[in-house]
């Protein structure tokens, strides 16, 4: 059996990779942030200027009945709508400027889990052949329930 000497060529190739890789992971991050930042950032500014004009408190206070039901106050209706209605990045700009604590963020990002872009993800399934109906019926019905379930549990 022959032992072949490395030349040094593989390590040059790799170190080359690994430069390479680091760079496009670096700038595929930076994208990806200012992606995200494109939306996070102008929610989380709508959301603070709601609150400062009273919107937000005569919002909250209309909702506050039916976002009891998952121990939420009533603001938490926005970012619900936010996540299922846009996505879920214009939800974690809502709650970033919200007041919330550990149990109604778990609540709602659990809740959100099972009904994110409603409008998006529905359109696929739709593509897919898949009833709409029985798609947003089943989505809704996880979130609801969930939220009920965690509020009694947490």
């Amino acid at each position: 059996m022959k032992i072949r000497k490395s030349n040094g060529t593989n390590n040059n190739r790799n170190k080359k990779t690994f430069k390479e890789t680091l760079s496009n992971g670096f700038k595929s991050g930076l994208n990806t942030t200012w992606i995200l930042s494109k939306i996070i950032i102008p929610v989380y500014f709508f959301i603070t200027i709601l609150k400062y004009t009273g919107i937000l408190k005569w919002f909250s206070l209309k909702l506050a009945p039916a976002m009891g039901i998952f121990g939420l106050p009533g603001e938490a209706a926005l970012v619900l709508v936010l996540g299922n209605g846009i996505n879920i990045y214009a939800a974690i700009g809502a709650v970033a400027s919200l007041t919330l604590n550990g149990k109604q963020i778990t609540i709602i990002a659990v809740m959100l889990s099972f009904s994110h872009s409603l409008f998006t993800e529905t359109a696929v399934a739709k593509k897919t052949g898949i009833s709409v109906a029985i798609v947003l019926f089943i989505r809704l019905s996880l979130a609801i329930s969930s939220g009920i379930i965690l509020n009694l549990v947490i």
